[in-house]
């Protein structure tokens, strides 16, 4: 099936009109139709298939269903959908507002970002658009404006007339004016802060909302000015393609296309009649409906006479980093793009046993054969990020000591950039983790974190102001070796009663074995204390009481908004909670300086497992 033929959700919101349902024969029951998401899987309004097998279908039941590679190659570095398209139609003035860019929406909201151009189908005589200033003006008259109700004096008020476009990059503040009738590609985001609504009331009959605090965090403050055409193109970004047909149906009647496996295709239709063929199938058009040709369906034709907006999504055109995570069995390395998005990884084994100078080649094939199979040329590689167990001088790139691997004074960003003309880091595994956590993962709505991860050791990372702490650069903050029993068990660093000694997987392995005869994981101990298994409860109430022990600790001398636990911890299900985090967070409640009436840190599991490391070394690059 290569031509979806696709059915809109309609939003009814109070300054909507009626000429989608009476000119563009919406099927749409309520007195007020201000918008059709023609092109979505946005929860909050997915378009639905019209046709085929999949009739019925949510076009995102349709990929999950067939598989994202109907999006095509291109649409791999977003992690959702990327696009939205609607048609509207504003008989009123919309609410003044503005849209975040994508780290602002991430951090504060949980979706992309909001970049969107429009397409003028419509406009009364004297209708016109707010785009941007008039001039720059600061935060402080920005805020005072929207208080006195003056903003509009300060606004660059558009005259438009059909076929006119402009493009509204995130951060520009922006309104549609009434009477006008537009087509709307944007990144697939529902994020908007409503800055001055002319006092309208909403259904309810209270004022609707405003976002003031977080409209003065994202807009742009300076007049807007169209710096460069777009030709070929209506508009092109690293979001999307719009191309603008006109078939006449005299001298210009048809047009033949190529959907590659790069990209889909979206045919939005202004106005017209005609028929689409692809791959055997044939459907007919007409005006106000939407199409989505799915990638890799080869060549197409649209004839007839007709407007449509043709939309792809190309190749980004930024920069792609590589994060690697070198581990003393495996290593895995990942092209990581500028929405912390892996776009491709691979993991390979660690073969230590040859030293340092041949694992270093070894990767650097492997990062090379990474990007040729993803078709990233070596100008589009910003730098490659090292993570590593151990000793390591982030400032410096030398790996003084590597239990894992038996490294030594080890120049690995001098070695590696031997092989690779872009710029290298490293740092220790533990420190990428947690920024890996703090940037996308369960830590991302906090500027200070602290990460243990227990596995066969104890890790820590520490993110302070969203950035790495590691004192003095020298390898990190070694958490797992503070001593929380003095003259305590033997620790693998030769010293007694650090805290790896009590809670790491192999330190409870030992411990289990010791009472049951047999060296028990994590997982299976919490299971024999639900099942009532009291030797099973007392050891893993001495395990929680040790790790409290730690986490307290860490509370007192960082003070941090968040601590995560990884490793094995993190794959725990719902029975963690009571056995295991509740007491740990009783403990941190009860036994940190000032108790309650101190700050007392969020605590949590990590989220990203693996791809916390590769992501957070392709981030020490800019970090």
């Amino acid at each position: 099936m290569s031509i979806l033929k696709l059915k809109p959700s309609c939003k009814d919101y109070l300054w909507g009109g009626h000429r989608l349902v009476e000119e563009y024969k919406k099927e749409y029951s309520g007195e007020v139709l201000a918008e059709t998401w023609e092109l979505s899987c946005h929860p909050a309004g997915p378009s639905y298939v019209d046709n085929g097998p999949y009739k019925g279908k949510t076009l995102q039941e349709y990929i999950n269903q067939e598989g994202k590679q109907v999006l095509g190659k291109n649409c791999r570095r977003f992690r959702d959908f990327p696009i939205l398209a609607k048609f509207i139609d504003a008989r009123d003035n919309l609410s003044i507002q503005v849209h975040p860019d994508n780290r602002y929406a991430l951090q504060n909201e949980g979706q992309y970002g909001k970049t969107e151009m429009w397409y003028v189908m419509e406009a009364g005589e004297n209708s016109y658009l707010y785009y941007g200033f008039q001039r720059e003006i600061s935060r402080e008259e920005f805020a005072e404006r929207i208080q006195s109700d003056t903003l509009l004096e300060v606004l660059h008020a558009v005259p438009v007339q059909k076929g006119d476009v402009l493009f509204i990059e995130s951060g520009t503040i922006h309104a549609i004016g009434k009477d006008i009738l537009i087509a709307e590609i944007q990144q697939n985001s529902n994020v908007t802060y409503r800055v001055y609504d002319y006092g309208r009331v909403g259904k309810d009959g209270r004022k609707r909302d405003l976002h003031i605090e977080k409209a003065l965090a994202v807009t742009n403050r300076v007049p807007i000015f169209k710096s460069k055409s777009s030709y070929p193109h209506v508009a092109d970004c690293d979001y999307f393609t719009v191309d603008k047909l006109n078939l006449d149906g005299i001298m210009m009647g048809r047009m033949e296309g190529n959907v590659t496996d790069r990209s889909f295709v979206s045919l939005l239709f202004l106005d017209g009649e005609g028929r689409i063929t692809c791959k055997g199938e044939q459907l007919d058009y007409k005006k106000g409906d939407s199409f989505f040709l799915s990638a890799g369906s080869g060549a197409y034709e649209i004839a007839g006479k007709c407007d449509v907006l043709i939309t792809t999504i190309r190749e980004k055109a930024g920069s792609v980093r590589v994060g690697v995570w070198m581990g003393g069995d495996q290593t895995q390395i990942g092209l990581v793009d500028d929405h912390q998005k892996i776009l491709a990884a691979k993991t390979f084994a660690t073969h230590a046993e040859q030293g340092a100078d041949a694992m270093i080649g070894e990767t650097a094939k492997e990062i090379l054969a990474l990007l040729e199979q993803e078709e990233i040329p070596m100008d589009r590689c910003a730098g490659v990020g090292v993570g590593i167990a151990g000793t390591v001088d982030r400032r410096r790139g030398i790996v003084r000591y590597s239990n894992n691997i038996r490294w030594k004074e080890v120049d690995l960003t001098r070695k590696l950039s031997d092989y690779l003309p872009v710029p290298v880091r490293a740092a220790n595994d533990a420190d990428c983790t947690a920024l890996g956590e703090a940037l996308v993962g369960a830590g991302r709505d906090y500027q200070d974190v602290v990460m243990l991860t227990l596995g066969a050791g104890v890790g820590g990372g520490v993110i302070l102001d969203g950035r790495i702490y590691d004192g003095r650069g020298m390898g990190g903050m070694e958490l797992g070796h503070m001593v929380i029993v003095e003259e305590g068990e033997m620790c693998t660093c030769k010293r007694k009663g650090c805290l790896e000694a009590y809670v790491s997987e192999t330190a409870l392995e030992k411990r289990t074995k010791k009472v049951f005869g047999a060296a028990l994981p994590l997982s299976e101990l919490l299971a024999m204390a639900l099942a009532g298994d009291k030797r099973a409860r007392e050891v893993l109430d001495d395990y929680v009481k040790k790790l409290g022990t730690g986490l307290v600790n860490i509370v007192n001398i960082f003070r941090p908004q968040l601590i995560l636990l990884g490793g094995g911890i993190s794959r725990l299900g719902r029975e963690r909670e009571r056995l295991i985090l509740e007491p740990l967070r009783a403990a941190i409640r009860e036994n940190s300086f000032g108790g309650e009436s101190g700050e007392i840190p969020e605590l949590e599991v990590a989220a990203l497992g693996r791809a916390a490391s590769v992501i957070g070394a392709a981030s020490i690059l800019t970090s």
